[in-house]
């Protein structure tokens, strides 16, 4: 279901958690709960992966992840702001340690000048503090923009992962 890259930075990544005795859980947009997926795809994930929340719908980023109202109409769905927002909420919903999100423009519809197709913001919430990537793909269509995506939240967890003690 999976392509070696995507499965073999899972495996690490579960690989690291476990040996730091670090749990995760994801929220998605765009990803559609595939990055969740791509984790509990390899086995044992169940020791580390507390859950996924795919949160598509604006309602259900407030809903699910506790992102607020005004943040959404202030900035947008896909933005900085809006990822953060939603790592940290999954992150305290499911009682992780570690928490990812993904906010983006898949398409091939719904860019803008300003939002353009490709565009996805990344976020990482530890507690401590959250860290956030974006990541312009550009037009390379739906399911590029999407597996590029896991791959972007798998390596922004692995090196949250790495940075905790």
């Amino acid at each position: 279901m999976f392509d070696l890259d995507v499965l073999s930075l899972a495996a690490e990544l579960l690989t690291l958690s476990r040996e730091r005795g670090i749990t995760v859980a994801t929220v998605e947009s765009c990803t559609g709960g595939l990055v969740c997926g791509a984790l509990t795809a390899i086995s044992g994930s169940s020791n580390m992966v507390l859950g996924g929340l795919v949160t598509y719908s604006n309602e259900a980023k407030t809903a699910l992840a506790g992102v607020p109202v005004e943040l959404i109409r202030e900035h947008g769905a896909v933005s900085e702001p809006v990822a953060r927002a939603m790592a940290e909420g999954g992150r305290e919903r499911l009682s992780s340690r570690l928490c990812v999100s993904i906010t983006g423009i898949a398409g091939p519809d719904g860019g803008s000048e300003a939002k353009p197709v490709g565009l996805v913001h990344f976020a990482c919430a530890n507690g401590a503090r959250t860290l956030h990537r974006e990541r312009r793909f550009g037009a390379q269509g739906r399911d590029e923009i999407r597996r590029l995506s896991v791959l972007e939240a798998l390596d922004l967890l692995r090196e949250a992962s790495l940075s905790l003690k």
